[in-house]
C-alpha cells in the first residue's frame, strides 16, 4: 500500500471553488490557532444504500475490457452497458469512467503489448479512443441512451479553472439525461500515460459530481488479505477504516494493458471514502450485484465528510510549488486538525512560490504532514519565521500578523506504513 494519503477534515459547508476567503484574526498559540467546532464522527454507510443511490460513478479498467490478445472485448463492454442502461432506465444517474483506449488501439496497430515509448503509446491511445467511444455510443444507443465523451488530463484537475469547467460539463450532461463517458486523455498526456491514473480520476470525478457511491471494477473480486493467488488468502468483505487494512499486503503492478494495480485502487478508495463517498471494489462480472447492494467484492465505508471541491483540489489535484519546514510544536498543532500555521512554527522554506500557491508542510525529517495554500511569497517568509504575530505586528505592521497557512486552506496527510 502507499505510505501516504491525504486526510480531509470537514471545516465548512460551502461548495465554492473561489479564491481564498477573508481571514479572521487567529486565536492565541505559538504556531497554531484554535478552531471553534469539533470534528464529528462519521456515520457508517450501509451497503444497502447502493440500490437507491441516486448518482453513482462506475470505473472499469483495461483488463476488464480486453481479451488475452489485448484487443477490445466487445462482449464485456456490451454486458457493462446493459447493466448501466438498466440503472439509467430506472431513473438513476451513472457516470462511467473507462480505461481501455490504449488497449483498444494495440490490435489495429499490430502491437502485441503496451508500448514502452511515449510516442507509440500516444498513437495507440489516439487510435483506440475513437474505437472505444464508438463502441460505447453504439451499445448505449441500442437502449435509447445518448453518451457524452469527456477526455481529461491531470492538467484539468491541477488548474482550478479547468477543474470547474469539467464539473460544469458533467453536471450539464447529467441534467440532459446523458451518460458521461470519462477517460484520461492519453493521446496528449505525458506522465499519466506511463503510470495511469484512471483510478484516481474516478475518485476525483466522484467528488466533482457529488456522487452517492463509487464502484471500482477490476479483474479480482475484491480486496484480499494477501495476494489472491496465494493459498489461504481470503477476500475482505468490508472495510470500516484505513486501520482495518493497514497490514494488508498488496502489489502495485497492473495488467499487461493497464497500469493500475491494487495500490492505485486503494489510493482511489482513500480519496473517495475520506470525501464521504463509499466504494465497492469488485470484478466487472459483479457490476449488477454491486449496484444492487449485494454482498459482492469489498465494501469500503465512507470515513470522512463531504468537503468543498476547492479543498479536494488542494488535497489531491494540485501541484505543490515548495515546502515549509515546521518545528515539533507546529507539527503537533497542525496534526491536531484544528490549527492554522503561524510564522512562529516555521523553521525553513524550500523552493520558490507565490502567495496562494499550494505548498507542503513538512517536519524536521522532511516528512509531509499537510498541504496548504501559502498566504505569503516564499521570499517574504524567512523574515517572518520564528516570530510571534505580536512581534510581527510591532515590527512590520498590520497584514503580517496572520497565519502563513490558514486552517481553512490546509489538509492533513495521513502517514501509512509501506507493505
Amino acid at each position: 500500500m502507499s505510505d501516504s494519503g491525504t486526510s480531509i477534515s470537514d471545516r465548512h459547508d460551502s461548495d465554492s471553488t473561489s479564491s481564498t476567503p477573508q481571514r479572521t484574526p487567529q486565536a492565541p498559540g505559538e504556531g497554531a490557532s484554535e478552531r471553534d467546532s469539533p470534528i464529528l464522527p462519521v456515520p457508517q454507510t450501509p451497503r444497502s444504500l447502493m440500490g437507491t443511490a441516486g448518482r453513482v460513478v462506475v470505473k472499469i479498467g483495461s483488463s476488464s475490457l480486453t481479451r488475452d490478445d489485448g484487443t477490445l472485448d466487445s462482449d464485456a463492454l456490451t454486458a457493462l452497458v446493459q447493466v448501466i442502461a438498466a440503472r439509467h432506465a430506472a431513473g438513476y444517474q451513472v457516470v462511467l469512467v473507462t480505461s481501455g483506449a490504449l488497449a483498444a488501439g494495440l490490435g489495429p496497430l499490430g502491437l502485441s503489448a503496451r508500448p514502452g515509448d511515449l510516442a507509440t503509446a500516444q498513437a495507440a491511445a489516439s487510435v483506440g479512443q475513437g474505437l472505444l467511444v464508438a463502441r460505447y455510443t453504439a451499445a448505449f444507443a441500442a437502449h435509447g441512451i445518448q453518451v457524452g465523451q469527456l477526455l481529461l488530463t491531470a492538467e484539468d484537475t491541477v488548474r482550478r479553472g479547468h477543474y470547474r469547467n469539467a464539473q460544469r460539463s458533467l453536471e450539464r450532461l447529467l441534467d440532459l439525461g446523458v451518460v458521461p463517458v470519462v477517460n484520461e486523455n492519453d493521446a496528449v498526456a505525458t506522465d499519466e500515460i506511463r503510470f495511469g491514473d484512471n483510478d484516481r480520476l474516478a475518485a476525483l470525478v466522484s467528488h466533482l459530481v457529488r456522487a452517492d457511491a463509487m464502484v471500482l471494477l477490476t479483474d479480482v473480486d475484491g480486496l484480499y488479505d494477501g495476494p489472491p493467488s496465494r493459498e489461504g488468502s481470503k477476500r475482505i468483505p468490508e472495510v470500516r477504516s484505513p486501520a482495518d487494512i493497514e497490514d494488508v499486503e498488496v502489489t502495485g503492478s497492473g495488467s499487461s494493458v493497464g497500469t493500475g494495480g491494487m495500490v492505485t485502487k486503494l489510493n482511489s478508495v482513500l480519496i473517495a471514502t475520506q470525501s464521504g463517498i463509499p466504494v465497492v471494489l469488485t470484478q466487472a462480472v459483479n457490476v449488477e450485484g454491486a449496484l444492487r447492494g449485494d454482498l459482492v467484492g469489498t465494501w469500503f465505508h465512507a470515513t470522512g465528510r463531504r468537503t468543498t471541491r476547492r479543498r479536494l483540489w488542494l488535497a489531491y489535484a494540485s501541484k505543490t510549488r515548495g515546502s515549509l519546514v515546521l518545528d515539533d510544536g507546529a507539527v503537533h498543532a497542525v496534526l491536531g486538525g484544528t490549527a492554522s500555521l503561524l510564522p512562529a512554527g516555521i523553521t525553513g522554506v524550500v523552493g520558490e512560490f507565490e502567495a496562494s500557491d499550494p505548498v507542503e508542510l513538512v517536519d524536521r525529517e522532511g516528512r509531509v504532514v499537510a498541504r496548504g495554500l501559502s498566504a505569503f511569497d516564499s521570499a517574504e517568509i524567512p523574515d517572518l519565521m520564528g516570530q510571534t504575530t505580536g512581534d510581527l505586528r510591532d515590527s512590520l505592521g498590520e497584514g503580517y500578523d496572520r497565519a502563513v497557512v490558514h486552517r481553512d486552506d490546509l489538509v492533513l496527510v495521513r502517514r501509512r506504513r509501506r507493505s
